[in-house]
């Protein structure tokens, strides 16, 4: 499947021009933001770790055999990039044990930059933010027309759209995820069950995502529409009064999506009935994650990116920093901005 079939139409236009993402790993870096503080004691080490071209699964893994313990005292907040450097929190669960000499996981890929401890294991999706820094190379673009579109997404958000990360390659965690629905089976392993129904609720979230976007109304809200502000996982049905809300003026309150799982949507109206036609056509998908014991949840269809900054290092890089909430994508923004080129593939380095 193609982009466009796996997330859905843009928001602000057409592309501004070309470019260059991940040449290298230091091009696309994330950095956890982790609110809580830690007690300096307990029977949790709290390890902050540095990843460059390693995904999180297999750091957890090189942790666990480095201290002698068993993956499962492994834990941490959200996976992060392979193709990136990250620095991101793990957890292990030491109870009545010293903390382990974890020499044997470092190398070019991995170090440990601190270790502290706590009462409690670091939870999934604990973390209140990711902190992203980009830089866009071989930069092929329309100056002024990029500037503006930085300004305007600063000031109006993305659509909110699952990356195609999430997707695999190629769409393959979708197509996985399609043949366990018509078979009504799941997949016996546990990181590939979550990671196929992770597709489908994704997938059909973007479904209605795209819709609105289409619509122009991803980023208002329309009667019997569910709001939420950003950083809460509530949510409340949106009357007269809340359509002009000045809280969705900037962006602190949004209109959100479904999540699809067992138990009905609260939404009313227009946002009702749109979500019911994606449910229709893809009721297969829908009952699966339904019968897989799976929650309706929401998510805001409206991406805020918070403190937007950008200059160019040289004529034919952009650099972007920004935060985003925790479990966006920062593709999304990039994907508003301009179109990507292959990687190993170099084209007129141009600006305009």
């Amino acid at each position: 499947m193609n982009e466009l079939e796996l997330l859905g139409p843009k928001a602000h236009g057409e592309a501004c021009g070309t470019a260059l993402l991940k040449a290298v790993a230091e091009d696309f870096q994330v950095d956890e933001v982790l609110d809580i503080p830690l007690a300096g004691e307990g029977e949790h080490l709290w390890l902050w770790v540095e990843k460059r071209e390693l995904n999180t699964e297999e750091a957890a893994k090189r942790i666990a055999r480095a201290a002698g313990v068993p993956l499962r005292l492994i834990s941490y907040a959200g996976l992060k990039d392979r193709q990136a450097l990250t620095r991101q929190w793990f957890s292990l669960h030491l109870p009545g044990k010293a903390n382990p000499d974890l020499s044997a996981a470092e190398d070019a890929s991995l170090a440990i930059l601190k270790q502290v401890r706590h009462s409690r294991k670091l939870q999934r999706g604990a973390h209140a933010a990711n902190g992203f820094t980009l830089r866009l190379t071989q930069l092929a673009v329309d100056r002024e027309a990029l500037e503006q579109r930085l300004t305007q997404i600063a000031g109006q958000g993305v659509p909110n759209y699952y990356g195609l990360q999430r997707f695999g390659f190629e769409g393959g965690n979708l197509a996985h995820a399609r043949h366990c629905a018509e078979g009504k089976s799941l997949p016996e392993k546990r990181n590939v069950r979550s990671r196929v129904l992770s597709a489908a609720r994704s997938y059909l979230f973007n479904r209605v995502l795209a819709e609105r976007v289409a619509a122009g109304n991803w980023n208002q809200a329309l009667l019997g529409d569910l709001l939420a502000f950003t950083d809460s996982r509530s949510f409340f049905q949106a009357g007269e009064a809340e359509c002009s809300d000045p809280r969705l003026a900037i962006l602190d309150l949004h209109p959100t999506g479904p999540l699809w799982g067992a138990g009905e949507s609260a939404a009313a109206g227009v946002a009702q009935a749109l979500e019911q036609q994606v449910g229709e056509q893809e009721r297969a998908l829908v009952d699966w994650l339904a019968e897989a014991g799976m929650t309706h949840e929401r998510r805001i269809l409206r991406l805020p990116i918070g403190g937007l900054t950008w200059h160019y290092p040289e004529s034919d890089i952009l650099q972007l920093e920004f935060v985003l909430p925790a479990g966006c994508f920062a593709t999304v923004l990039v994907r508003e901005l301009v179109d990507l080129l292959p990687a190993g593939q170099t084209d007129n380095p141009c600006v305009f």
